[in-house]
């Protein structure tokens, strides 16, 4: 590939020798102009190294709004429907409003840093009062970031500018759980709610909203005490996906324990008088977790329920998805090693599982201590060692 400078008029352009396409016919990209022919010559060395170190790419019209619809378009058959869903929200909400009218091939580091600091300061898109988070722009960020790798290959610009910039740390949330005292005061209260199995699973094993109305009967080993998470249940633009856990390690065996079975058996039978009640119009799908007649339950119905039930007791207020948080804490404060912690929420490894409850280990260290010190006895060598120490501190002044 070659390239030189010719002028037209009053300006200097830079023609680059593209070779032939698939036709024979001379392929030319034409660039300027410039003022001198000086400005078009460096400019001309400039779209040489490019085209050598894959760098090059065509100037475009394109602009960021009118890019991210395409490469939403391109993930829709690539990432499961909720991502899609969280794609499209950033895209709507955090980036297009702000830099959708600029040229992709024009989008600089220093647009970037305007729209984080911009987002910082607007108001949050869902109508909840405050801001947009910093883990919010953090999102958006990833998710431009990902779209702008697209780009790069797909030629429409040289770099990744997302790569230049730092976008905002999330500020650390304390993590909200319950202790045994406000389990029992919630469990008292929800056992009449027709989703109690749901709470009680969530509590009892840190399985996650999407992972207990995915639930199948056929996931429940009653002989072993054993649940095994195969599926997810998700809900998009109104219509319900059943997709498989991201990970190896999501799929995974949770033990259970005899009230839990017991649990589970009662609920069967009232699932099965709901059927006998529904009649022809029952559409069975196997699941734990059922409507009145068969059909999944939306996340959004279970979250209704859920929150209508904190009203009626007195515990702190927290999320659905706190109890897994809070099955996590529990289990650690009992002394349970950190590994099957780790196992039974499905973890990658366990140091996601220390990162996310550090917070529980330092007490557990004191009394990792105590319990150790207790064993040995250490308290009655101390004893003994100061007295002797004491004793030959006498002895000396003597």
């Amino acid at each position: 590939m070659n390239g030189h400078v010719t002028k037209k008029g009053n300006k200097y352009y830079v023609v680059i020798e593209l070779g032939r396409d698939a036709m024979g016919k001379r392929q030319r990209r034409w660039f300027g102009g410039y003022d001198t022919k000086k400005a078009a010559q460096a400019a001309l060395v400039e779209k040489l190294h490019d085209l050598q170190t894959g760098q090059f790419h065509e100037e475009t019209d394109m602009t960021i709004a009118e890019f991210l619809q395409q490469w939403l378009d391109h993930k829709q058959s690539q990432v499961r429907p909720s991502t899609l869903r969280s794609y499209s929200w950033h895209v709507r909400h955090h980036i297009i409003p702000y830099i959708g009218h600029v040229k992709i091939s024009k989008l600089t580091p220093v647009m970037l840093q305007k729209l984080y600091t911009d987002l910082q300061k607007a108001p949050r898109k869902d109508g909840k009062p405050g801001v947009v988070s910093n883990r919010s722009i953090l999102h958006a960020h990833l998710v431009l970031h990902e779209a702008l790798d697209r780009a790069v290959k797909w030629g429409l610009t040289p770099r990744n500018v997302c790569e230049l910039v730092d976008p905002p740390r999330p500020r650390k949330v304390d993590m909200q759980v319950w202790d045994i005292e406000h389990v029992n005061r919630f469990l008292s209260v929800a056992q009449e709610d027709r989703y109690y199995i749901a709470f009680v699973l969530a509590i009892m094993t840190g399985l996650r909203k999407g992972e207990i109305l995915g639930l199948r009967w056929s996931d429940v080993d009653f002989s072993s005490k054993l649940i095994t998470v195969r599926q997810n249940l998700s809900y998009v633009h109104g219509q319900f996906y059943f997709l498989e856990p991201k990970t190896a390690h999501g799929r995974r065996a949770v033990a259970i324990s005899d009230p839990i079975i017991e649990a589970l058996n009662i609920h069967r039978i009232r699932q099965e008088e709901e059927r006998l009640k529904a009649g022809p119009l029952y559409r069975d799908h196997g699941l734990v977790v059922q409507t009145e007649v068969g059909t999944p339950v939306s996340p959004r119905n279970l979250d209704r329920s859920w929150y209508n039930l904190l009203g009626k007791c007195d515990v702190p207020r927290i999320r659905f998805h706190d109890l897994r948080h809070t099955h996590a804490t529990l289990l650690l404060k009992q002394g349970v090693h950190p590994k099957i912690v780790s196992e039974r929420l499905g973890h990658a490894n366990i140091g996601i599982t220390l990162d996310t409850y550090s917070h529980v280990l330092p007490n557990l260290q004191q009394s990792a201590v105590d319990q150790l010190s207790e064993l040995i006895s250490v308290s009655k060598h101390v004893k003994k060692y100061i007295s002797e120490h004491e004793g030959q501190k006498n002895g000396r002044r003597s």
